[in-house]
């Protein structure tokens, strides 16, 4: 059949269809709430990045923030959107005070897209601007103008507030999950001294900045005081701790970039030079990186992100007539690090003995690691463990953060899943029996264990987290004891060498439904007793029910409607004050009464669901 191409094939879309259309052009992936670069967390940051802004440029030191049934309020006490253009700012691409340098001159929204985005994937949305004691409100429904008022008097604060619920419609049945705002809350608080954010009722705050960030998400002890540096447009806080890997927290202009950047590589570089000149010794830069937690946060003119979602700077230089951030960061790291370590010698003296025993560590495994490299090497060219998928880190930045791997346990579990899955962006992992419990023992075990050394290359995540392959982790286990021992055994194994996997939100648990309820006109399916007594009861008399003992026992035809679009994630989620050493211990170290009480309480067996 020949398909007729002509002047009516050719359609002109406005800018709230073509943010509709296609909008992981603008806010990279949807999702439904379970991952930390979902799209509903994109939306709240669009409207907080204004309000930071405001703040950036000297207006405006509170920010308040509401979620309650979906509806997202937020309010900054800056300057205020001028009265005339209201409407425009929110519905009109490429309208904004962001192109005018000298009115925004550090921000962070620079392409006048992100309110328009938050409009036109929003069902409801309201703006209210308030200045020289005027108001002016529009509100809007998918992006369509529905209410336009007049000015009013008002008595009211100054400032800007927008309130919006994101379209079901877009996003189908999502939730915005407490940990994950107040992990963006807070770093919000921590790269912006000074501003006070409440949401919901609570206060972030923070009065030392980075210094704060590293104190709240160590893991365990540091071994010396975090090293806290400032200076105009930079700021740097690192020390080391007990983790295997490195651990970075990246800003440009008060934005968190999860995916670093040109800035992240400049600290991770210059870090090495610095250390190598101050012990006039040539280590090697995996030694001196090695168990470092550090983070930066630098202020850039008219940054260039790698994608609208802002996760991952561009940026070659400060400014576009400025010096080069690389250099910029070097020579701040030259001057401010040699000092530090010049005047707190008990603190160079410790940094030396860790970069010596890393080096140490590194020798005594380097027969093991090529050993493991080469058999990862020579098992990937026919591979059944691994069943890859057609997407990988150098797509485009959509894509990618798209891509899964599922770590499945059995040949018919992983075949469902292998079978049904979308071959660009799924891939699927297959253990062999219960992984090795790895609690308390050394790297050394990641490289002669043959599971975890192929999946430590699959995800290829030996020397950084930056190469990650797979933005999503996802434990794919039975419902029942020895599922849940092999989740705890799995979340034991990237905590205990992996951890920022956790931290940053890559990993988990897949949700799958116990049972099927069904008729001849519909099917149900089912994650919990109370969703089978609502279908019951919504089929009619007699249904047809079906109880899943085991992911083997879901046929492939089945297994695609719960990893497709409407796939149920669990986050695995690493709480902002518990302590790593003792989670672990607590729940893979010697058995205790506590631990056996916690699970008799908390574990759902058979008879239970049944």
């Amino acid at each position: 059949m020949e398909v007729n191409y002509s002047e009516d094939s050719i359609r002109s879309l406005d800018w709230k269809e073509h943010i509709r259309l296609r909008p992981g052009m603008y806010i990279g992936k949807l999702g439904d709430g379970s991952s930390l670069d979902d799209g509903i967390y994109v939306l709240l940051k669009e409207a907080i990045d204004n309000c930071i802004d405001e703040f950036v440029m000297g207006f405006g030191k509170k920010i308040e923030i509401s979620i309650k049934d979906r509806m997202v309020m937020v309010r900054d006490y800056g300057r205020g959107i001028p009265l005339g253009k209201v409407v425009d700012v929110v519905s009109k691409i490429n309208t904004g005070a962001k192109y005018d340098s000298a009115a925004f001159k550090k921000s962070v929204g620079l392409n006048g897209v992100g309110t328009k985005a938050v409009n036109a994937l929003s069902s409801y949305f309201k703006v209210q601007s308030i200045r020289d004691a005027k108001a002016k409100e529009a509100s809007f429904e998918r992006g369509v103008l529905t209410l336009d008022e007049k000015l009013t008097d008002t008595k009211d604060s100054r400032g800007t507030t927008i309130w919006f619920k994101p379209d079901e419609e877009i996003f189908g049945n999502y939730k915005y999950i407490h940990e994950y705002v107040e992990k963006m809350l807070w770093n919000y608080a921590y790269l912006n001294t000074g501003l006070s954010i409440w949401y919901n009722g609570q206060v972030y705050k923070s009065e030392r900045g980075l210094f704060d960030l590293l104190q709240q998400n160590i893991s365990g002890e540091s071994l010396y005081p975090v090293i806290h540096l400032k200076g105009e447009d930079i700021e740097i806080a690192l020390t080391h701790g007990q983790q295997y890997s490195e651990e970075y927290y990246s800003f440009v202009n008060g934005q968190h970039t999860t995916q670093g950047g040109t800035h992240q590589g400049a600290l991770r570089e210059s870090v090495v030079k610095v250390l190598r000149e101050f012990y006039k010794k040539d280590y090697e830069a995996n030694d001196i990186r090695q168990s470092i937690i550090a983070a930066i946060s630098i202020k850039v003119v008219e940054p260039v992100f790698e994608s609208q979602t802002k996760t991952k700077l561009g940026s070659q230089n400060l400014a576009p007539d400025g010096p080069a951030i690389r250099t910029f960061v070097l020579d701040f790291l030259k001057r401010e690090l040699d000092n530090f370590l010049h005047k707190h010698p008990e603190t160079a003296e410790v940094l030396l003995q860790k970069i010596v025993q890393s080096e140490r560590e590194r020798k005594d495994l380097s027969g093991i690691r090529k050993l493991a490299r080469e058999r990862a090497k020579k098992v990937s060219l026919h591979n059944r463990k691994l069943r890859d998928c057609r997407v990988h880190y150098n797509s485009n930045h959509a894509d990618r953060l798209n891509t899964t791997l599922f770590i499945t346990e059995g040949d018919s579990a992983s075949g469902s899943i292998t079978k049904s899955r979308d071959v660009n962006t799924q891939a699927v992992f297959s253990l062999k029996g219960k992984p090795l419990n790895c609690y308390g023992l050394t790297k050394k075990i990641v490289y002669e264990n043959e599971e975890f050394n192929l999946l430590q290359s699959a995800l290829n995540i030996e020397e950084s987290m930056e190469d990650l392959r797979y933005n999503n982790i996802v434990i794919a286990t039975d419902a029942d004891v020895d599922g849940m021992h092999i989740r705890l055994l799995m979340i034991t194994f990237f905590l205990q060498f992996f951890p920022d996997l956790v931290k940053n939100g890559h990993v988990y648990i897949l949700q799958t439904p116990l049972f099927r309820v069904r008729n001849k006109k519909e099917t149900v399916y089912c994650y919990s007793e109370d969703e089978r007594k609502n279908a019951i009861e919504n089929l009619g008399k007699n249904p047809e029910i079906t109880r899943f003992k085991g992911l083997g026992e879901i046929s492939p035809d089945e297994f695609k409607h719960f990893i497709g679009r409407d796939i149920r994630l669990e986050p695995v989620i690493f709480g902002r004050n518990e302590n790593l050493s003792q989670l672990l211990e607590f729940y893979m170290g010697k058995n205790t009464p506590d631990r056996q009480l916690f699970i008799i309480d908390h574990l759902k067996v058979e008879k239970d669901i049944a």
